[in-house]
């Protein structure tokens, strides 16, 4: 064989090994290239989701923070409105109404015979005197009020022991109730049954005033602070 062939055979070998090395140089090329679009649209789609999850979580949070106290409670209004600052004001303070017996045990909200005792002619000048006139004192009936700061019945509170012998005042634990004018809505745990005002209105638990809510930690607390001892469980307990 002429060396001229020989030559034509080995310059065709060298260009097809060169044709296929550009080709597969090419293609990687397009592969890395596809590969690297692939991950940054990858990552892109992964911060997207984290974005969506904290939204929903946010929107979540918040629409259970904002409605889960309006499923749990449901409002229930008094049979009529109450004005406790013109009593205060006629009668004096607060153990005018609600005094203490003999026995030295509290009387709590007064009966309609109390009622009258106070007021020598019967009512009516308003809506809600007629309401109970001739709802409740005419039919000697009492009044079903709904108690916000009604305890559990294994709840033992003794108000003598705290306003007697402590000298505290009512409104460390009720109040400016003594300032209203009307009866507010009373709000009821649809799964214990009792009053909003012994959980507090906060959700996160938190208060301002001693008087925002009336559940075991706080009573513990004031303890802890006036006698430098929560108590016993059976001081409260029975």
């Amino acid at each position: 064989m002429s060396n001229s062939i020989i030559n034509i055979l080995i310059d065709g070998v060298f260009m097809s090994e060169l044709d296929e090395k550009t080709e597969n140089g090419s293609v990687g090329a397009v592969e890395e290239g596809a590969s690297g679009e692939q991950k940054a649209g990858g990552d892109s789609g992964t911060g997207y989701g984290v974005l969506f999850f904290i939204g929903a979580f946010v929107v979540c949070f918040l629409s259970g923070w904002l409605l889960f106290p309006n499923l749990l409670y449901s409002k229930k209004e008094q049979p009529f409105n109450f004005n406790h600052a013109l009593h205060v004001e006629e009668m004096g303070g607060c153990d005018s109404c609600h005094s203490f017996r003999e026995d030295g045990s509290f009387d709590g909200i007064p009966k309609t015979a109390s009622c009258l005792e106070c007021h020598e002619e019967l009512l009516g000048e308003t809506e809600d005197e007629a309401i109970f006139v001739s709802e409740y004192v005419e039919k000697e009936k009492e009044v079903p009020w709904l108690i916000y700061s009604q305890q559990p019945d294994c709840v033992f509170f003794s108000h003598a022991a705290h306003v007697v012998k402590a000298g505290m005042d009512c409104r460390s634990c009720h109040g400016d109730i003594g300032e209203s004018t009307t009866t507010k809505t009373y709000e009821e745990n649809r799964i214990t049954g009792y009053s909003r005002d012994i959980w507090g209105k906060n959700i996160w638990g938190m208060k301002k005033n001693s008087w925002d809510r009336m559940k075991m930690d706080d009573c513990a607390e004031c303890h802890q602070e006036e006698t430098g001892s929560k108590g016993a469980c059976f001081q409260c307990h029975k």
